[in-house]
C-alpha cells in the first residue's frame, strides 16, 4: 500500500506495542502515529493511540496528547485529564471506544515488561490474532535485550502473563544521540537471529532522524521508519 512509504502495511487495525524499558517502545508509537496522520490511515476514518503504559512514570505517550491531536490522532489513556506528580495507576473508561470502533486504526502503547503487559488482559476480548498485530520493540543496546536469550526470556515473559503470542519484531537499535548506521545493523542482524528462532517476522527496522543520516541506511532494509524523537527531553542534552 502505497500510502505508508517505505513501511510493512499494517494488515490489521490495531497494533499492541510491546517493549523493554529503554527500548524506544513509546517513541515508536508516536512516531509512528504522527507519520500515519500524514499520510493515511489505510482503509480506515480515524487514528488512535492508546496509552497503557501505568507503570513507568517517564517518557509516557500521553505527555505528547496536545501534539498528537493537532495532527489528528485521538489519545486516549490517563484517567485524569491532567497529569500528577504521583501519577496514579487509572485508566480511563473511554479506552474501549478506539477498540469497538471498526473504523478507527489503533495504536497501542504497552507497559515496558511482562507486569505491565498485564493490563492487556482486561481486553482481550478486543485483541485476538484477526483483530490485532503484536509487536515487540528490541533495543540490542539494552543490557536486558543485548542478544538472543535476553530477548527471549522477555518476549516469553510477556506472553506468559497475556496468553497472547507476539507476531513480529521490531529493530530500534539506538544509543540516543550517539546512534549510529552501525547500530542500526547490529540490531537487524539480533532481530534476524530472533526471527529464525522463533518464527517472528522483522516488522521494520527504526532510525532516529536526523542523527542517523536516511543516506547511510537507504536500500539496506526493506522497511524502515524515521524516529521523531518526539519523547526526548530538552533536560536530557543539558
Amino acid at each position: 500500500m502505497p500510502e505508508f512509504s517505505g513501511l510493512r502495511s499494517p494488515d490489521r487495525r490495531i497494533l499492541v506495542v510491546t517493549g523493554h524499558y529503554g527500548s524506544g517502545k513509546t517513541e515508536f508509537c508516536v512516531s509512528l502515529a504522527m507519520r500515519l496522520a500524514r499520510l493515511g490511515y489505510g482503509p480506515y476514518k480515524r487514528l488512535a493511540l492508546i496509552d497503557l503504559d501505568i507503570a513507568n512514570p517517564y517518557f509516557r505517550s500521553r505527555e505528547r496528547k496536545e501534539q498528537l491531536e493537532a495532527a489528528g490522532v485521538s489519545v486516549y489513556g490517563n484517567a485524569y485529564e491532567h497529569e500528577i506528580t504521583a501519577e496514579l495507576p487509572a485508566l480511563g473508561a473511554n479506552i474501549r471506544a478506539p477498540l469497538e470502533d471498526r473504523d478507527c486504526r489503533v495504536i497501542v502503547d504497552v507497559g515496558g515488561n511482562d507486569t505491565g503487559a498485564l493490563v492487556l488482559n482486561q481486553f482481550a476480548k478486543y485483541l485476538g490474532p484477526e483483530e490485532a498485530l503484536f509487536l515487540i520493540v528490541v533495543n540490542a543496546n539494552r543490557p536486558e535485550t543485548r542478544d538472543l536469550e535476553g530477548v527471549l526470556e522477555h518476549l516469553q515473559a510477556i506472553e506468559g502473563k497475556t496468553g497472547r503470542r507476539i507476531d513480529g519484531v521490531i529493530n530500534n537499535c539506538h544509543l540516543l544521540l550517539e546512534t549510529q548506521a552501525a547500530d542500526i545493523e547490529k540490531g537487524h542482524r539480533l532481530c534476524e537471529r530472533i526471527c529464525e528462532a522463533t518464527g517472528r517476522f522483522l516488522w521494520c527496522d527504526c532510525y532516529p532522524e536526523g542523527i542517523v543520516p536516511a543516506d547511510e541506511i537507504a536500500g539496506k532494509y526493506e522497511y524502515l521508519l524515521p524516529l521523531g524523537l518526539y519523547m526526548r527531553p530538552s533536560w536530557i542534552d543539558k
